[in-house]
């Protein structure tokens, strides 16, 4: 059986925010892949952006060198 364990979890306010980070994310090779929002989170966008909890830091940074927006980052316990 799987266990959970702790991601890095990126919301965003708009569906066109969270295309723009996916297609920087193909171009650039940033971490993650992007997922519905978990229940556990409030987010203005369905979409969200999950890597591996020790990825974060590389995600914001090219979030910030990429000129992204993104709502909130949150740590979450899935599988």
């Amino acid at each position: 059986m799987r266990a959970k364990a702790s991601r890095a979890v990126m919301t965003f306010s708009t569906t066109a925010d969270a295309m723009a980070l996916e297609a920087a994310a193909k171009e650039h090779g940033l971490p993650g892949r992007m997922i519905p929002v978990p229940s556990a989170i409030d987010a203005g966008c369905g979409f969200a952006w999950r890597c591996e909890l020790a990825e974060r830091d590389a995600l914001l940074a090219g979030a910030a060198a990429h000129g992204l927006a993104y709502e909130g980052v949150y740590e979450v316990e899935m599988y």
